[in-house]
């Protein structure tokens, strides 16, 4: 017997909240002008019209972090600064998740040394979740349920995803005399990528009545689709049509389903999706029929920074949130998974 279609993971939170989310920037300005100046030659002999980056996905820029300064470090300052800004007890935490797709190593797990980098206690349980873009999003998801059932009081989830090696490598393969037109497309996502950290506090509810309130989450899979999209440390080789529409169609199935319990097509002040590219932005919204003014968009500048890229543009937005908004967070990742989170600031 086949597995139905329909069935979407639905959670609903009784005692978390967001307590703090702030981000570390990469410093070093990497324009797409330069990525295609290093890649004119190979442009000229296959065909390809330089400006793609900008003119097909909307990225001006993205960044890396300079010589010396690793995705760790760039995840410890965004964790202390969140721990700082929620007034938190660091011996407080009962739970710290790393959700990055970026790695040094098989093992340990890039979470103890985030975990060390800190300085959170020996109490503090740690380690890695990974599922691609929709890595933190998952991490909101679990820290919530810990804090629900009672298990820990305090979470910190973050993230920290460095673009520029994956970026160097392709590059450097781009640039060989054999290299063909399609070959380029094939690997035009990762030039895409953007580096930056993130870093998010989560505590229970009934202790933090000023804090903003998770309220539940929807979540689908779509594992046929796992090989649209695969990458390491070297080579993410994409297809690009067919991830855009794979991830439009299970967006869509998540979206009609929750529609039964919840009212987000209209419902929500703002929405913060992955930030991707200006074709899947716009698509998104015209498939799910949400207003493009309410989804504010850091992949102009930023690119696509992997799982880092949902509460990034959060962080951004957090300011100029009033109390009582709701904001859904909208994750997806390559495999292809898909979550929302929805929160009431």
């Amino acid at each position: 017997m086949g597995l139905s279609v329909s069935g979407n993971t639905t959670h609903r939170f009784a005692n978390t909240v967001l307590l703090s989310v702030t981000r570390a920037d990469a410093s070093r300005v990497v324009t797409s002008n330069e990525l295609d100046e290093q890649l004119a030659s190979t442009y000229a002999r296959v065909g390809l019209r330089p400006g793609l980056l900008e003119r097909l996905a909307g990225i001006r820029e993205r960044r890396w972090w300079p010589d010396g300064v690793t995705f760790v470090d760039g995840a410890a300052m965004a964790a202390e600064k969140a721990i700082s800004e929620s007034g938190v007890d660091p011996a407080s935490f009962g739970l710290m998740v790393n959700t990055s797709v970026s790695r040094q190593y098989l093992e340990p797990a890039t979470a103890v040394s985030v975990h060390d980098a800190v300085g959170l206690p020996t109490s503090c349980q740690n380690f890695d979740v990974t599922n691609a873009c929709l890595g933190f999003v998952n991490g909101i998801e679990i820290a919530g349920a810990m804090i629900d059932a009672g298990f820990i009081d305090y979470a910190l989830v973050v993230d920290g995803e460095d673009a520029r090696s994956v970026q160097e490598a392709t590059i450097r393969r781009l640039s060989a005399p054999d290299i063909t037109a399609k070959d380029v497309i094939a690997q035009f996502a990762s030039l895409t990528l953007g580096s930056g950290a993130v870093a998010m506090v989560l505590g229970r509810a009934d202790w933090h009545p000023e804090g903003h309130r998770i309220v539940a989450s929807v979540s689908r899979a779509g594992t046929e689709h796992r090989g649209l999209c695969i990458g390491d440390n070297d080579l993410m080789q994409t297809d690009l049509k067919g991830l855009l529409d794979a991830g439009l169609g299970l967006s869509e199935d998540l979206w009609a389903d929750a529609a039964e319990e919840f009212d987000w097509s209209a419902g929500m002040d703002r929405y913060v999706v992955h930030q991707v590219s200006q074709v899947h932005t716009d698509a998104l919204c015209v498939k799910l029929g949400i207003d493009p003014e309410r989804v504010p968009r850091t992949f102009p500048t930023r690119g696509n920074m992997g799982p880092v890229s949902v509460p990034f543009t959060l962080a951004g937005e957090a300011d100029s949130l009033s109390e009582g908004d709701r904001v859904l967070l909208m994750g997806i990742g390559s495999g292809l998974n898909a979550s929302c989170v929805e929160v009431v600031w």
